[in-house]
This record gives structure tokens, C-alpha cells and sequence, in this order.
């Protein structure tokens, strides 16, 4: 179900039931003219009845709850019609995880990576692809959507984890790399059979933008979107400019959230990402989730999380994960030579936890 048929059935709830055009007289006798007299009249009427109505009708917040892409949303909207919109959010939510979730065994991209034939891709893959081969290139490939077996086989992934040896590591490897894949008549093209997809460093932030397109078409203008922390805000909150936190990062996955800061969010996207939440811990060592298509292995650098600002949450989102792979000093120098996002990392020095925040986060 797509964007424009929710829209649709929406705008026949709303759809006044007589045609007057049909009704009026096609001449101009006393008759029409006593018509026109008495539909002013009634213009009027109706005119100030709803004036009145829209007095006593004021625009509510709505906040919807749910759970999609094995997390969260929470959605808070202000509709001048006051509408609301679970079902469709719902709808649109379950038919992009039928697009892109390795979860869905149905889903488009598990089709592809058990390699069945002649699997025709839908326009929310095609434009998923387009965009993550594109921050692919502009990032060198620290944000890559073949890294799927590497997540697989590091345990973070839809399959069992495995034994992890160099050689095993090395042959992954051979199936990785943006640039082995491609699209083609409306079918995805594999170099080589073992690649597997992996949008899930993309996926909530694309999503939280369609539900933004949904709203926008249906001119709601102010709103506050988050599916797992990836957050879309526009317009503002009864007067007031939304706020989001950034969490403080913790010691251990099972620790209390708390915030370390709040910021307004205005007409832009929010995404982080960080290893102090999905990791496990095997003969002492800490294995975080952030794979780096490039070495095979988890990163390890002094980063502890990545809040990136733009105007698309899809790209807010892989930015922060490529950012998490690159290190800050390559994610400062990328910033400085693409001024469309803005950054706040939290890293580690020594036995301190410090901040750092580029020009126009704040």
C-alpha cells in the first residue's frame, strides 16, 4: 500500500456528497437567478457555521505507539482534522518491511540473498540502493550494505553466530563491497552469489522519512517521528520548538538510559549510533556491532557514539554508522568537505569521557 493510495482513501472520507455545479440551472431566467440568490445566501451560512466549528474544534496532539523493525516508534503529530493515523503508519511501516527487512524471510532482501531468480524490485529498494551506494562512495565504503555475512558470522545478524578464525574472516571478505553489486532492469546484479544485503544501518532512518512524506502529504506540519531513536521534527509543538536527548553512554547494555543533553530539533533529522548497547563479551574481549566492511572485524577506536543532524533521517542514519567505523578524525575531515551534516561524538580519553560537537550542531 503506498503513500498516495492512503492518501486517497483518506480524501474520500473527507468528500463533500452533492456536485453543486451539477445542480445549478443552465439558463438565466428568474429562476437561475433566484438559485444563485438563495446559494450565496446559503455560502454564507455555512460559511460562518464552520468559522464557529473550527473555534470550538482545537488542534490536539496525537501520540501513536508502536513497534516496527524490531524496535520502537513513537510518533506525536498535529492535525488540524485531527485524525488518527495508526492504521496507515502501520500499513506503510509493514509494507517497507517487506522491502527491506532480513527478519522477513518474505521481504525482498531475503529473496535476494538466498539468490531466487528473477526478483523484481519495488521503488523503495531501488531508491534505498541508489542512496546507500551513493554514501557508500562518499564515505569509501565505511558504510556499506554488503556487509551482511560479516554481521552473520559476528553474531549481530539473523543467523547463528560462528567460530571466527583470520581464514574465515578473509574468505567473508571476498563477499563484500558496494561496488560488486548493481541494478538492472528493474532486478539487483551480484558479482559474486555469496554477497547478502544488510540495510539495517539505513533502513529506520528511510523509514521515518516516508512517514514524514505521508505527513507532508497530507499538510501536517508539525510533527516529531522516531522509530528507535532515528528522529524526523518539523514545524514545532504548540509554539514551543521539539527536544530530543541524546543518551549518555553506559558500562553495561542492561544499565538505566539517562540523558546527557537535550537539543531542539527544527525541520531537521537526528540519528545516532554507538557500541555501548549491542555487544557481547567472550574470553574477556568486547565484540561491539559495528563491523567495519573493511578489516571484517568490530571497530575499535575511542568512539563511543555518533549523533549526526541533517535534513534525511536515511542519511543522518548512515552517516552515523560510517562515522562509527571511520573514527572521529576521518569524520571531521569528511564534515569539513560536506557541510550538509552536522556531528556530536562522545569518545573516550584516558579514563574520561569527553564531547565534541561541530559548528552549527548547536
Amino acid at each position: 500500500m503506498t503513500i498516495r493510495n492512503e492518501i486517497k482513501k483518506l480524501e474520500k472520507l473527507g468528500r463533500m456528497p452533492d456536485e453543486v455545479e451539477d445542480n445549478l440551472p443552465r439558463n438565466n431566467s428568474r429562476e437561475s437567478r433566484h438559485y444563485a440568490k438563495s446559494l450565496g445566501r446559503y455560502s454564507l451560512i455555512a460559511g460562518v457555521l464552520f468559522l464557529f466549528s473550527g473555534c470550538q474544534n482545537p488542534v490536539n496532539q496525537t501520540h501513536l505507539e508502536g513497534f516496527a523493525q524490531g524496535t520502537y516508534y513513537s510518533i506525536r503529530y498535529y492535525d488540524p482534522q485531527n485524525r488518527t493515523l495508526k492504521k496507515e503508519i502501520d500499513s506503510l511501516l509493514a509494507e517497507f518491511n517487506k522491502t527491506a527487512s532480513i527478519y522477513d524471510e518474505t521481504s525482498i532482501v531475503s529473496r535476494i540473498n538466498r539468490n531466487e531468480i528473477n526478483v523484481l524490485l519495488n521503488n523503495d529498494f531501488i531508491e534505498l540502493f541508489h542512496l546507500s551506494k551513493k554514501i557508500s562512495e562518499q564515505t569509501n565504503g565505511a558504510f556499506d550494505i554488503t556487509v551482511g555475512q560479516l554481521v552473520n558470522a559476528w553474531g549481530f545478524g539473523n543467523e547463528q553466530r560462528q567460530s571466527i578464525t583470520k581464514e574465515k574472516i578473509d574468505s567473508l571478505l571476498f563477499c563484500i563491497g558496494y561496488e560488486k553489486i548493481e541494478v538492472k532492469n528493474g532486478q539487483l546484479i551480484k558479482q559474486n552469489p555469496c554477497i547478502k544485503l544488510d540495510f539495517n544501518a539505513i533502513a529506520k532512518g528511510y523509514s521515518v522519512d516516508k512517514i514524514g512524506q505521508f505527513f507532508d502529504c497530507l499538510h501536517i506540519e508539525n510533527y516529531l517521528i522516531d522509530i528507535g531513536g532515528e528522529v524526523l521534527a518539523k514545524g514545532n509543538k504548540n509554539g514551543k520548538p521539539w527536544t530530543v536527548g541524546i543518551e549518555k553512554p553506559s558500562n553495561a547494555s542492561g544499565d538505566d538510559r539517562q540523558i546527557l543533553i537535550r537539543i531542539p530539533l527544527n525541520n531537521r533529522a537526528l540519528a545516532t549510533s554507538g557500541n555501548y548497547r549491542k555487544y557481547y563479551q567472550e574470553n574477556g574481549v568486547r565484540y561491539a556491532h559495528t563491523i567495519s566492511p573493511k578489516s571484517g572485524y568490530p571497530v575499535e577506536n575511542n568512539l563511543l557514539s555518533v549523533t549526526v543532524l541533517h535534513t534525511k533521517t536515511a542519511i543522518a542514519d548512515a552517516y552515523a554508522t560510517a562515522f562509527m567505523v571511520m573514527g572521529m578524525d576521518k569524520s571531521l575531515e569528511f564534515l569539513r568537505k560536506n557541510n550538509d551534516a552536522q556531528a556530536y561524538f562522545i569518545y573516550q580519553q584516558a579514563d574520561s569521557v569527553l564531547t565534541h560537537a561541530t559548528n552549527g550542531f548547536f
